[in-house]
Formats: C-alpha cells, structure tokens, sequence
C-alpha cells in the first residue's frame, strides 16, 4: 500500500528551507517498507508530520490553519498536500451489469433530465438534444441574480462549466449508480426497474408512461422533463414513486461525484482545522491460519472454534457499553462484528466513501414503502413502494456517524415505560445511575458548545415567538468540537463514540475483538430443559494483504468460525438483532415488530448572509414546546440536520434542472431544520426472503403525519422571524416561500399576509406520501422490553424469553419511542444489563455455600 497525500488540504511552504525535520521525515517515511505495507505505518508518517509542524507552531492550536500565514509572498512556494484525511480505498464495483446497454441509455437520459446540461444557445449545438438550451438575456439576467445573492459568486466561466456538467458525462457517476442498483438493491427492486426502463424503450412502453410513442431517450430535456414532473402528478402510484425517486437517486448521487460542485459551492471536504485525533492501537483476532486453531479451541465440522465467557455481537453504543462493563469485571469478553475499524486519520471520509463504508448498504436500508427517504445513498425500486432508513454499519457502529447529541429520557417517556408498560426499572434510582454513568464517561456536556448559524437561528427564532429551547448535550469530553462532518466520522476523535471510549476500555482491560465477522446464528443446547445459548456460527473476511477492505474477494481470508460462551449478547442494532434471533429459529411472535423510526419532515431555508453550513456541531439545540401534542407525549421536537451537501440538497424540491442547479449554488447560505415526531405507531422489521437481508414495513400513520406538518409549519414561522429569504419545505409539489419577488416592493404587513396564505397552502396540501418526504435516523424496538413472555421479546434484563444466556442490549429493546436522539437511553440500558448479568456470572462462580 502506498499513501497519496490528499490534495483537499494544503498548506503552502518553502521546501526544506521552513520545515527541514519535516521535509526529513517525508523522504524517510514515503519510502519505508513499514509504512508501504501498513496502515499503522501511516500512522506513524502523520504522527512524526504533526510533530514535525509543531516543533516550529508551537503556539499553534491548529497546523491547518497555518496555511494562511505561509502563504506569502516571501516564500517560493511549493503544495504540499498535507494534513487530510487518508483515503480508504473503496470494495470494487459489482462485476458485469444487470441492465443491458439500451436500459443503462434510458437510465442515463433519465439522470441526465433531472441533471441536465445547459447552455446559453449562443453555444449551444443546435442538434443536441440531451441540453437545454437557455437564451442569451435569460442566462444572463439570471448570472447577475446569482452574483447578487451568492457570497463569492461563481465567475461566467465557472458558471458555465458548472451548469454544462451533466451526469452520463462522468463516470464516477456511473459507477456509484451502479453500485447503487446492483449491489445495494433487492432483486425484487432490480427487475421492477429493469421493467421500466425496458418500457421507455419502445413504442408501446412509452405510450404507456409518457403518452408518446418516442422512446424516452429520444425525446428533447424540454419534453423529458415535463414527462417526468406528469409522473409526479400521475393517477398511477407507481409512477409517483419512480419520479420521486429518480430524482433523488439523480441529485444525491450527482452531488457526491460532481468534480465542479464543490469548489463552486464552497464546501471544504476537509474540515477547517483539521487535525487527525489519537489513534487507538485496536489489537483485532486473526482467523484461517495455519496453527491458530490449535492455540484456541481446535476444529469441529470445518469450522474454527473460538471460547470465551461472554461473547458481544456489535460493536455499537450498546455492545460497547456491555463490553467495557464485563471485561472490567474480570470476564472474558469477545466482541464481534462484520464491519471494520477506520483510524481519526482516515475520517472524516469523503461523501461517497462514507456511504459506502460507514454505513449499511451504502448508506440506506430500503423498506417495502416509498414514504421515507434518509440520504448518503439511494436505493431504487421503482415499481414497488418503498422507504429507505439510514443505519451505521462499521466498527463503532451508529456512535461513529452520529451527531454527538446526549439527551436523556424524559420523564413522560420513563413513567410510561415504568407505569404503563409494567417496568420500574426506568424510573428507578438504579437507571438513573446508568444514565449518570454513561454521560460521566463520555464527558456529556452543554458547557462548551459554540453554535453555528443553524443552532442560533433555531434558538433565537424559537426565543421570538415564545417556544421553548434549550442547547443540546454534547459527548465531546468536554470540547466544543465546532465541526460539521462527524456523520462522515470523526476524524478529531473528540467525539467519544465506543470507538473512542467504551471499546479502548474494554481492550485494556482485556477483551478481545474481531472484525469482519458476520454472524449467522445463535447456537443451542437444551441444559437441565431449558433451551440454552451456547456459542454462534459465523464467517469472518480478513483485510486484504495491505489493510484495507478494497480490491476482489479473492485477496481476502475467510473462515467458518464457531464462538462458544456462557453468555450471548446480541447487540447488532435495530434492523440486524431481529433477524439474528429469527435465523437462530427463534418463533416469539414479537421479534421484528414495534419498529419506532422517529419520521422528519425537512424545512430548508436560504439566507441573506453566508451561513457556512458545514461548520460547527450538527445539532446543539432543541425546541421542544410540540413533543406532547396529545397529552400521552406524542409530537414533535425541532432540530437541526446535518448539512453535508448530498444530505440536505437531496430534499429540495425538483421541478427541473435548471431551478435545482440554481437552487445548490444557493448551499453556502443555506439551512436545513427536521421536525422529529415521536411516533406513537409502528412497522416492522423482517427477513428478505431471497437475500436473508433485513426489510422494513413501516409507514407514517395520519397521527404522525399530522404532528410532523405541525412541526414542519413552526419551523417555517421560526425561519420567516428570522429573516430568511427563502423557506422551502419538503413536499413535491409545493412552492417555495420568496421574500421578496425580484423587482417588487411590498410592505412588512404584506409580506407577513403573503407568508401566511402560503402556510395555510402547505397545510392544505399535507405531506401525505408520496408527495410528503420523510426521513429517519433513527430504529428502535423490534425485539422490545417486557413484563411478561407474551408482551415482548426481552425481560426487564435484558434476557431473551424462553431462552437461557441469550440477551439482547441495544435500541432495540426500547419498549416504544425514546423520543430523543436514541445513544444515551441505549447506553443507560446496556449499562444496567450488563451490571446485572456481570451479578449472575459471579453468583455461578461462587461456591454453593457462598450463594447463601
């Protein structure tokens, strides 16, 4: 392996003549045998980089922001493209195709409308029928709109380029799409689209879908556009649901491989500050060698067999917990997942990378519903309705992308899980030690935020109207962490995930780990008649020869690895935990269901000011004055989201190319907020048949659609108060708010009237789906905590029922919503399983005589 150093970043120096230890260390280091061949050898190169730089910045908070103080003109300046995330190579894309060439043309043309290439006719060719072609004066009038409204306007021949790019162009997109529908998709949803595109390919399938019998990719931009924004409007559900989500597969995906979005948006995709935080030296076990098995538990059926007292499936914020609780009580912990370790100095990742290592099938879990969308990929099925919900999936799990906030329970929540369904553990003294305990380790405080744009327009907005906020809890240790990409991962590792706090102590106080290991099921005995957990079966993949998790299957060990324990715990998240228990043939009725999902709808809004999105902490406040709509502590809260490009331009609405084109250029002024319902009904969670996959039936029921259009409408109110001059909410169809029209006057009281009509427009139009987008980042229930065997899938231990040794610790066993950011409850409740079980090992442990 060879490390590139990344050109995102740089800081301009005098070679040899400024940084002589460093220019020493970088010819050293660049060609060592160790670093070529290691990940750990990168980290000692960036290691002696950083020293190197501060031997002569000192004082210096930040070797980032050096660069512009070397940067003058007393230096004859070479780049050296220093201080930025490494780049973890991606897995090789699916080999072959699923679509023919003629269906992957249709696809393109359909990217393409959505995407289009414009021009100016001045320049235009006069027979391309894949641009759209914009007179002189208009393209002009709207070139001196732009530079009026945008800080640091794009320049004509930036412009140009920009709005001449067009997706069948590029063949990162190419790529991302393809692994998008061939990796990512269901078959179920590969031949649905296989199926249209094959229609918009003849004359009969056109007639069908576009009222023409031209074929679609013969069509005009002008013509496909109007076909694609009739099929928004169309009497038939399924081509409501290919429009809705042809256009958002088209801009996430653009977004994220555009080699000329981000530099004319402004988007840093480093981190101002950058600095890479500690790494830790995770020591992660080897299978498949030869002379392993001998040294651990020999051989059985082919299979590798590993002992342990407790074994941990997850490394998320629930097995983490479970896994620094049980190994600092002296127990022999083993703790297991299918994903990977990423260093600080390969965070935060690229968009696209992102996607596709940090999180479950490239950023998306698709469900049976095309209600609910949440972004960093898209998965299309285009004939049948569906949702897509976002998951982590890397070691660390959802603690490695969240966004730091550490709110705990609210009182109406715990007295209905302790009153109402029958479990005083949440509000006793004992679970508010765990939530203490929790918050302590992770140094969970309010005390050092700085909020960015979005955060003070929230408050200060919700101030003038008279609603009540308050700042949001932060797990930073302490630090103000003024950053916006810890959804992409934290490359500072200020943010004290599991893979910064809870799995370091576990390791030291003795656990093991490995990666890439994928379980398969929990294994039984029947002991003294009970139906007892005895270990697991799974298939671990190592790295490939030089580290990393890229390049074809071939280069990597695998082997079949059978784990025996006393105990098992299943901590593998939400969606995964469910099918776990469902493999290992385990009937409850209850496993899969009560899926709580916490649905948004997004408000988007545009600034005079620049608003810098991408900086600061992602959600530092909270307005909770709507969280109790009903009186039982149903409603919503207001927040806001992240505003990683593909993440909040996904959900602008799209009526053509040109408007959402311009509408991105708007992203450096722009804010995105979430009104976050508590949901009082469920969906559920359940196998693919074909795949073995999690799939997700859930959609938002009328009750909390209603309370999420409430909310949606206050975080317009709070937006119009504070001066926003556009207001954007996130249903097809539905106009923006505009201030002020180009070229017309109106008084204050006409602007408030005006805002107001267009409130009561939304309100009428409803966010029922497929129009209404939702999103959610959030899974909890689906194997839920019970009173009693025919409730639920768990005691009030955490305990799988009628079984013995088989536990459950994660969000999924909330008894219903949190309805807070779900990390801290999760937390709290596998500190109290694990303190409980650590009691029962011991017990077992003593004497009989002791016992008493």
């Amino acid at each position: 392996m060879r490390y590139t150093l990344p050109v995102e970043s740089r800081v301009w120096i005098s070679q040899g003549e400024v940084f002589p230890d460093f220019w020493k260390s970088f010819h050293v280091l660049k060609s060592s045998q160790d670093f070529c061949n290691t990940c750990s050898g990168f980290l000692r190169f960036q290691n002696r980089i950083l020293a190197s730089l501060s031997k002569v910045y000192t004082n210096s908070t930040s070797y980032l922001g050096l660069s512009s103080l070397l940067k003058t003109d007393k230096m004859t300046s070479t780049a050296l493209e220093a201080v930025s995330p490494y780049t973890a190579p991606i897995p090789d894309a699916p080999v072959g195709n699923y679509y023919t060439k003629a269906q992957w043309k249709t696809l393109m043309a359909l990217m393409d409308t959505v995407i289009p290439s414009i021009k100016r006719e001045s320049v235009a060719s006069t027979t391309c029928i894949d641009e759209e072609h914009i007179p002189d004066t208009i393209y002009s009038t709207l070139v001196h709109q732009l530079k009026r409204a945008v800080t640091n306007a794009p320049t004509e021949a930036e412009l140009e380029q920009y709005l001449a790019e067009k997706p069948s162009d590029n063949p990162d997109f190419h790529d991302l799409v393809s692994r998008t529908l061939m990796h990512y998709s269901r078959e179920d949803a590969r031949k649905g689209f296989s199926f249209l595109l094959s229609g918009l390919n003849t004359r009969a399938g056109s007639l069908l879908f576009t009222s023409s019998i031209t074929p679609f990719h013969d069509q005009p931009i002008t013509t496909r556009t109007q076909i694609l924004n009739s099929w928004r409007t169309s009497r038939i559900p399924a081509l409501q649901v290919a429009y809705k989500q042809l256009t958002l597969v088209a801009k996430n995906t653009w977004v994220k491989t555009s080699p000329s979005f981000y530099p004319i948006s402004g988007f840093p995709k480093v981190p101002d500050h950058y600095v890479p935080g500690q790494h830790f030296e995770y020591q992660f076990e080897q299978f498949g060698k030869s002379g392993i098995q001998a040294g651990r538990g020999g051989m059985k059926n082919g299979s590798e067999v590993f002992e342990t007292d407790v074994l941990i499936v997850g490394s998320g914020c629930g097995g983490g917990v479970c896994a620094k609780n049980l190994a600092e009580a002296g127990h022999q912990v083993l703790v297991v997942d299918k994903s990977y370790y990423f260093a600080p100095s390969q965070l935060p990742m690229s968009e696209r990378d992102a996607g596709i290592h940090l999180y479950v099938d490239g950023g998306v879990v698709s469900s049976d519903d095309a209600s609910m969308y949440v972004l960093l990929s898209i998965c299309v099925s285009l004939l049948t309705r569906r949702r897509t919900v976002i998951a982590g999936s890397n070691w660390g799990g959802g603690g490695t992308i969240n966004w730091s906030a550490s709110l705990q329970p609210q009182s109406f929540v715990r007295n209905e899980w302790s009153k109402d369904r029958g479990l005083p553990l949440f509000t006793s003294p004992e679970y508010q030690e765990s939530l203490d305990r929790v918050c302590g380790r992770m140094g969970v405080s309010d005390k050092h935020i700085r909020h960015n744009h979005g955060n003070e327009v929230l408050m200060e907005g919700a101030r003038r109207l008279g609603m009540t906020y308050k700042a949001v809890p932060q797990n930073t240790g302490g630090k103000e962490h003024f950053c916006g990409h810890c959804t992409l991962g934290c490359g500072t590792a200020e943010k004290q995930g599991p893979v910064v706090s809870w799995l370091p102590d576990a390791q030291r106080a003795g656990a093991k780990f490995a990666e890439g290991f994928n379980v398969e099921k929990v294994l039984f005995k029947t002991i003294g008649g009970k139906k007892t957990a005895v270990g697991v079966k799974g298939k671990w993949t190592s790295r490939n020869k030089n580290g990393g998790v890229d390049g074809p299957d071939t280069d990597r060990t695998t082997a079949s690895v059978i784990v025996k324990a006393k105990r098992v715990i299943i901590s593998a998240g939400t969606l995964a935990s469910p099918i776990i228990l469902q493999n290992s043939g385990l009937t409850n009725k209850h496993i899969g269901r009560n899926l709580y999902l916490h649905p948004v709808n997004i408000v988007a809004s545009v600034f005079p000011e620049e608003t810098r999105p991408w900086e600061g902490g992602i959600l530092t406040s909270v307005v909770s004055s709507l969280e109790n709509l009903d009186g039982h502590g149903h409603g919503a809260k207001l927040e806001t989201t992240c505003m990683m490009p593909s993440w909040c331009l996904t959900f602008l609405n799209w009526n053509n190319g040109l408007d959402w084109k311009l509408q991105a250029l708007k992203y450096r002024h722009m804010n995105s907020f979430i009104s976050i319902v508590r949901d009082r009904d469920t969906g559920r969670v359940y196998k693919d048949p074909e795949s073995g996959a999690a799939r997700i039936d859930y959609t938002p029921s009328a009750f909390d659609r209603a309370h999420a259009l409430e909310g949606a409408m206050a975080l317009a109110k709070i937006q119009f108060v504070m001066g926003a001059s556009e207001i954007r909410v996130c249903i097809a169809g539905t106009p923006p708010f505009i201030r002020a029209n180009p070229g017309r006057d109106e008084t204050s009281e006409e602007t408030t009237a005006r805002f107001e009509t267009w409130l009561e427009d939304v309100k009428k139009a409803g966010n029922k789906p497929p129009a209404g987008i939702f999103g959610s980042a959030h899974q909890m229930g689906t194997c839920r905590m019970s009173r009693r065997a025919n409730m639920g899938v768990v005691d009030m231990r955490g305990k799988v029922w009628d079984t013995e040794g088989l536990y459950v610790s994660d969000a999924s066993v909330f008894p219903s919503a949190s309805g807070v950011n779900p990390m801290i409850t999760n937390m709290a409740i596998s500190d109290w399983i694990s303190r409980e079980l650590s009691k029962d090992i011991m017990k077992e442990k003593m004497p009989p005589m002791a016992r008493l």
